[in-house]
């Protein structure tokens, strides 16, 4: 049923799949609004036992313009015996087709659907979408929130998008960056660049971890130097013959080529088609090589910070180590100067010239004593 119901009287819907109002198309309803009022009713539903007794179903855009202006009610359709199920499924037919519904947006509402127990090819009959479309919105549910924000805002389109979702989310902030820096021609060269980088955490043989043989290194020379090759025939025959062609009008082509233009139709129709195909599977190839150079990059930098950790630790631990050393051989070295410095002693008794028989006597002595400091002089050297 209709009715006209007072603003206050409704209240938003707390699950409205729509979190994101744009404020510039708020300001062109609200003008809309005050010169042609408001043409279309929102839909509600009754709560019972609640402080607001009715609740937004659809329309939560248009009441907030109305409340902008300071409108007393409007008018709306009173939906009987909705559930919460059933409001929610309404409230994202209303807002799956509108502009202002970002992906993220429509893919939350799918994944609250499918939660709640509904297939993918339902919710796409039920909206009136492909059950590929469907798929891939949910797809976009693993992205992480810095690049969920990129999707939004519309720098990443949604095709891309599903392809980053794909990577885990280093990966996922390395190919979003570098999409949005502008570091691709294309989306699709951003497309293989993520596909590459999805090969790389798989661990594929394209990470060769194993050298390639003898064998294998003269086949890959070869068919280097052959594409080489054939590319410089390319420029030097086909590229020139091309050129002279399209700087000809169409008028000179017909009558030029005469009853061979038939046979250039055919020839660079087939050309044209083998290099839309090459190009495609180049724009694949320089993802992969893009991909593992990233990988590679990240490789040497992680290899770079866990050698500097070890330094580190190893400075740390350093002086822990030699101080003890050194401490002992200095306590080793001290009986060594001493006995050293002793020395001396006997030349100047002996440069005296007084008795002679106490200053043999006196090295007898040292002889029988010394005995013990003797036995440590080579501890003395290890320590030194």
């Amino acid at each position: 049923m209709f009715a006209n119901l007072k603003l206050e009287e409704i209240a938003p819907n707390p699950d409205q799949p729509r979190k994101f109002f744009d404020e510039a198309k708020h300001e062109e309803l609200k003008g809309s609004i005050k010169e042609n009022g408001l043409l279309q009713p929102v839909v509600v539903r009754p709560i019972e036992g609640a402080e607001t007794p009715y609740m937004l179903i659809a329309g939560e855009r248009r009441w907030r313009a109305c409340k902008a202006l300071e409108m007393a009610s409007v008018p709306a359709m009173v939906i009987e015996n909705a559930d919460d199920e059933r409001a929610y499924v309404l409230s994202i037919a209303e807002n799956v087709n509108r502009d202002d519904m970002t992906i993220m947006e429509e893919a939350g509402a799918y994944a609250d659907l499918k939660a709640a127990g509904w297939e993918p090819a339902a919710i796409a009959k039920r909206f009136g979408k492909t059950e590929t479309h469907i798929t891939w919105r949910l797809g976009l549910l693993t992205l992480r929130p810095e690049v969920s924000e990129m999707v939004d805002k519309g720098l990443i389109k949604n095709n891309l998008a599903w392809h980053i979702a794909q990577l885990n989310w280093n990966n996922q902030m390395v190919a979003a960056s570098r999409y949005v820096r502008g570091d691709f021609d294309s989306e699709a060269d951003a497309q293989h660049f993520a596909n590459g980088l999805k090969m790389m955490e798989k661990q594929t043989s394209l990470t060769g971890e194993e050298p390639p043989t003898a064998e294998e290194q003269e086949k890959r020379k070869k068919a280097k130097a052959k594409a080489k090759d054939g590319l410089g025939k390319a420029e030097e025959i086909l590229l020139p013959l091309l050129e002279d062609l399209a700087a000809k009008k169409p008028e000179d082509l017909a009558v030029v080529l005469g009853d061979d233009l038939v046979r250039h139709v055919r020839v660079v129709g087939k050309l044209y088609s083998q290099v839309q195909m090459v190009r495609n599977l180049l724009s694949k190839a320089q993802g992969i090589q893009r991909a593992m150079q990233a990988e590679f990059n990240k490789a040497a930098v992680e290899v770079q910070q866990e050698a500097a950790k070890e330094k580190a630790d190893r400075g740390a631990a350093k002086p822990q180590v030699e101080v003890k050393p050194e401490g002992e051989a200095a306590a080793g070295t001290k009986p060594a100067t001493k006995k050293a410095a002793s020395k001396p002693a006997a030349p100047r008794a002996k440069s005296g010239g007084t008795a002679k028989s106490p200053a043999r006597k006196a090295p007898a002595q040292r002889k029988v004593e010394p005995a013990g400091v003797a036995a440590k002089k080579p501890e003395a050297a290890a320590a030194k």
